[in-house]
C-alpha cells in the first residue's frame, strides 16, 4: 500500500520518475529554470515533473488536491478513505508521469487515476449499506416547521447512503456528471468506456436513486 502522507507533502522525498524523452507535441517548456511554478499551466508542470522537478509536481498536487478530494469524498462517502485514495492517486501519478503523453488534459488524467484509486479502495474496504440504513425524512418539529439545517443535513446523509447502494461504476458516472459537471465525453475518458455506456449507467443510477429517495420528494 502507498505510504500515508498529507497530500501537500506527496512530492517530497519521492524518487524521480522515469523521464519521457519526447514531450507532447504541443507542449513548450520555458527555458527559465527559476520561474514561479504557480504561474505555469498544467502541461508544462507535468513535463517538468516527468523530468524530476519535485517543485513542479508539488504545484500540481496543491492545485488539484481540493477538487480531487471532493470527488473522492463523493465516491467513498467519508473523509479518511477519500484522503487515502487521493494520496494513492498522486503517488501513482508521480510514478507514471512518463506515460502521460498529453492526449487528454492533466486534470482529466488525474480524475481517471483518482476514480481508479477510489474503486480499488471500495473493493478493499467497503460493503453496500442495507436499505434500512437509509434515513427517512424527519417528522416535523412541534411547531410544524422542521429546522432547515437539520433537514438539509438529513437529506445529504440519505443521499450519501443511497449512493452507497449503487454499483461503483454507476455511482462514479452519477457523481462525475451530477456533482462535478463533467461532460459525457470527459466521463467516458475518465472511466475508459464509451459515451453510450456512460449514458446507460447514468440512466440506471438515476432510476435507482429516484426509487430510494422517493420518501424525500
Amino acid at each position: 500500500m502507498a505510504p500515508r502522507m498529507s497530500p501537500h507533502l506527496l512530492a517530497n522525498g519521492l524518487p524521480p520518475p522515469a523521464p519521457d524523452p519526447v514531450p507532447g507535441p504541443d507542449v513548450i517548456v520555458p527555458a527559465a529554470v527559476g520561474s514561479d511554478c504557480r504561474q505555469l499551466p498544467d502541461d508544462v508542470l507535468a513535463v517538468r515533473a516527468a523530468e524530476g522537478d519535485q517543485e513542479a509536481f508539488s504545484t500540481l498536487v496543491r492545485r488539484h488536491t481540493p477538487r480531487l478530494l471532493r470527488l473522492a469524498y463523493h465516491l467513498l462517502g467519508n473523509l479518511p478513505d477519500a484522503e487515502e485514495a487521493v494520496q494513492d492517486a498522486f503517488i501513482s501519478a508521480w510514478r507514471r508521469l512518463a506515460a502521460f503523453h498529453h492526449r487528454a488534459s492533466f486534470h482529466t488524467w488525474m480524475h481517471r487515476i483518482t476514480v481508479n484509486s477510489c474503486l480499488n479502495l471500495q473493493r478493499r474496504h467497503r460493503t453496500p449499506l442495507p436499505l434500512h440504513a437509509i434515513p427517512e425524512p424527519a417528522d416535523p418539529a412541534p411547531n410544524g416547521v422542521p429546522s432547515a439545517s437539520a433537514e438539509a443535513d438529513a437529506l445529504a446523509t440519505a443521499l450519501l447512503a443511497a449512493l452507497d447502494r449503487l454499483p461503483p461504476q454507476q455511482r462514479t458516472c452519477w457523481v462525475l456528471y451530477e456533482l462535478h459537471g463533467l461532460s459525457y465525453n470527459d466521463i467516458s475518458r475518465i472511466t475508459d468506456t464509451s459515451e453510450p455506456t456512460v449514458r446507460g449507467r447514468l440512466f440506471r443510477a438515476r432510476r435507482t436513486l429516484q426509487d430510494v429517495m422517493a420518501p424525500w420528494h
